[in-house]
């Protein structure tokens, strides 16, 4: 595990570190190829520069989202923000579901917005994938 990430881990509560941890290592197994590092605070991984991932702690709990996520259509995931992101809320990591995740992992490999050229395209998202 990268450096920063263990930071960010090592600040969390140990409720929220469990969840990280699984979260992280789920990532890690099902998105070999993307490249993970701390960006704006909190954990996240990118396919060929792109987002398309990460977790953070909110007050509601421990947030994972995706970036292309809305384009999933898995109605446990909310959508989140203006774009396409959507996420789910974890509070314990036995809220997690292993083969949810495998399912969304590969979504977020095969499914994409642009998010990494966003700010040159003015805010306009072009789909990837």
């Amino acid at each position: 595990m990268d450096n920063t990430i263990q930071t960010y881990h090592n600040s969390l509560s140990i409720e929220y570190q469990a969840i990280a941890t699984t979260l992280y290592d789920e990532i890690c197994r099902h998105l070999p190829e993307a490249e993970s590092k701390v960006w704006h605070g909190h954990p996240v991984w990118f396919i060929e520069g792109n987002p398309v991932t990460g977790y953070s702690e909110r007050k509601a709990g421990m947030n994972l989202m995706f970036w292309s996520g809305q384009s999933f259509e898995e109605a446990a995931l909310k959508n989140e923000g203006k774009f396409k992101a959507a996420e789910i809320v974890y509070t314990d990591v036995n809220q997690l579901n292993k083969a949810d995740l495998k399912r969304w992992l590969n979504k977020a490999r095969d499914i994409q917005w642009d998010y990494k050229n966003l700010v040159r395209r003015k805010g306009l998202l072009e789909r990837l994938k």
